[in-house]
């Protein structure tokens, strides 16, 4: 593999092409071009092989990608060829939707462990999982080998869950509280902020709605 750096925006990319090539191999799709590949995706295709050449050569002129063995060098690509455990703290609404999702995954990074720090949510089950006391994280996280934290938690809690993870020795923590974490340089934080995203929307919604009543009037 070659030692460019990538950028955040190829990384991002190659888990849109994983799941394309999944629903392909569900079709029983058994090559695939980057042409192909670009019109589902809404790609240019000089950009989806630029994106898999940083990795290697993987396909063949004239004949395209072998779906399969595309698969197993992305999933190898974004470490996902082995199983990755995963804490979530926050035992609500969405850290059982997150829980319930992870169950039916075929994915490698699963969910081991829920933690949470109200006493009626504490032993309590989901999906064969016991909700653990925050008390007992750094103790599980170690035995487990979890490298991943989720967290589910409302805003005034979410840097003190972030502060317990990095001190329980987690590498990447999945953040869906709206709230900005500070997190040493060697942790990985990536942020879900439903928020921001419907703000997002909603922007581009009322530019529409300006650029109709503008065609109105014309």
């Amino acid at each position: 593999m070659k030692q460019t750096k990538i950028s955040e925006a190829v990384v991002r990319r190659l888990p849109v092409y994983l799941q394309v090539l999944n629903e392909m191999v569900n079709r029983e799709i058994q090559t695939v071009s980057s042409q192909d590949l670009g019109t589902k995706l809404d790609l240019n295709p000089a950009q989806i092989r630029k994106d898999l050449a940083y990795f290697g050569e993987f396909g063949r002129k004239g004949v395209g990608y072998d779906v399969v063995y595309l698969i197993e060098k992305i999933r190898q690509i974004l470490k996902v060829d082995q199983t990755i455990k995963v804490a979530l703290v926050g035992a609500g609404n969405l850290g059982h939707a997150l829980c319930n999702y992870n169950k039916y995954s075929k994915d490698n990074m699963q969910i081991t462990a829920v933690f949470d720090v109200h006493p009626s949510k504490i032993g309590t089950s989901i999906n064969n999982l016991t909700v653990l006391p925050m008390s007992e994280l750094n103790a599980t996280v170690a035995e487990q080998k979890i490298r991943i934290g989720i967290i589910t938690v409302p805003a005034f809690e979410a840097q003190n869950v972030a502060n317990q993870f990095v001190e329980a020795g987690v590498e990447g923590i999945l953040n869906f509280a709206p709230a900005i974490l500070r997190v040493p340089d060697e942790v990985r934080i990536q942020n879900a902020d439903f928020t921001r995203e419907l703000l997002s929307i909603a922007y581009y919604l009322v530019r529409e709605g300006e650029t109709q009543n503008e065609s109105d009037l014309d």
